[in-house]
């Protein structure tokens, strides 16, 4: 699409033109693609404003970064900061504490679980450890499941014997699913009171449990079965 209908469906009431041409604006450098992006950062549609954050992680320049920062913070829909946070993990390191700022301020599920995630990409162990403790203080079942599984993503970092002490603490849960995914984190890894725990689940009374923590070993067993 040139410059010319891009910046004529940019105007156009109909939002589906908007979203064509700021995905058109993938394919022009970031001189031309940011300014545009820029004046679309509050576009009545959320949609147009999901695309703009994702376009803007495209296009790294300290404008797009510092636009990134104001949607992540500012915008009043859940679904655009998630992927304004997205967008500003792809600038690497530079963007980590940003996000765990954001992570304790906004507890939306959607944005915590985009984060724990980026964070994980981007193997911040000391920003992923920080959070985990934060969403695992929270209320919201998601964002506690993925803080779980975050802290076993831990396994063999920097952080490794921090994460393992918090999911040791987790396995006499009252909540179920609280130690259904504390189960599969522990799997990860290899101390032996890492060991000692699941065998201590696989004893659980609950069966959701149990089965989670022997899931591997069923496989193995089966494995062994066929062969």
């Amino acid at each position: 699409m040139d410059l010319n209908q891009i910046e004529t469906n940019l105007q156009n009431s109909d939002f589906q033109y908007r979203l064509k041409a700021i995905s058109a604006l993938k394919d022009y450098p970031p001189d031309v693609a940011v300014p545009l992006l820029i004046r679309h950062i509050q576009d009545p549609e959320f949609l147009v404003r999901t695309f703009v954050a994702r376009e803007l992680g495209r296009q790294k320049t300290s404008e797009s970064f510092a636009s990134l920062l104001q949607i992540m913070k500012f915008d009043n829909t859940p679904n655009v900061r998630a992927e304004a946070a997205n967008s500003l993990s792809l600038f690497g390191e530079v963007s980590a504490s940003h996000l765990v700022q954001t992570f304790f301020r906004d507890d939306h599920w959607l944005v915590r679980r985009s984060i724990l995630a980026a964070l994980v990409e981007m193997n911040c162990s000391e920003e992923v450890l920080e959070v985990c403790g934060q969403g695992l203080a929270g209320d919201d079942a998601a964002v506690q499941e993925a803080s779980i599984d975050a802290l076993g993503a831990l396994a063999g970092s920097r952080q490794s014997e921090a994460a393992l002490c918090q999911l040791l603490t987790l396995k006499n849960s009252g909540a179920e699913y609280i130690r259904v995914q504390v189960a599969y984190a522990l799997k990860r890894f290899n101390a032996p009171e890492a060991r000692d725990a699941l065998s201590q689940l696989r004893k659980d009374t609950d069966h959701r449990v149990v089965g989670a923590a022997m899931e591997d070993l069923l496989k193995v067993n089966w494995n062994e079965s066929q062969t």
